[in-house]
């Protein structure tokens, strides 16, 4: 694991008895470095990357999906066009979710916060930390 002020995974450093045997072994945060732990080590390193490709791969592959996607959405809505509450990155991801897309309110990056207007948007939609598109959102008001 990541440790603050002392090393980053990966990282092979000597550090005094007490710190080691008391505080990093036992919360798992360390192995000591013998040849087995760092053959492990690097299995474990090229099983990640491989995880990490394939899951980039498919982000590429429901980025492609979305690519253009209009989403529409509909709210209740005063005379001047300002809507009773707003819609959030919670209400897009439920409504991909309805259209099929599994994406996660955590995914969803609204650049100016909650719209709260009538109107079209954009927002962005970052399925990996590599793969980010842009989907429109209309939101129409409706009368109560």
């Amino acid at each position: 694991e990541n440790v603050p002020n002392v090393g980053k995974i990966g990282d092979v450093l000597n550090v005094s008895d007490g710190f080691g045997r008391n505080y990093l072994l036992p919360r798992n945060l360390a192995v000591l470095a013998n040849e087995r732990s760092e053959a492990q080590f690097e299995h474990n390193k090229r099983v990640a990357a491989s995880r990490l490709a394939k899951a980039k791969e498919e982000a590429k592959g429901v980025a492609k999906a979305l690519d253009g996607l209009r989403l529409s959405v509909t709210r209740h809505a005063g005379e001047d066009g300002r809507l009773f509450g707003s819609v959030t990155n919670f209400d897009i991801a439920e409504e991909l979710g309805r259209q099929g897309y599994a994406v996660a309110k955590s995914q969803v990056r609204m650049p100016t916060g909650p719209i709260k207007t009538i109107g079209d948007s954009t927002v962005s939609v970052a399925l990996h930390t590599d793969v980010v598109v842009e989907i429109n959102v209309s939101v129409y008001g409706e009368t109560a």
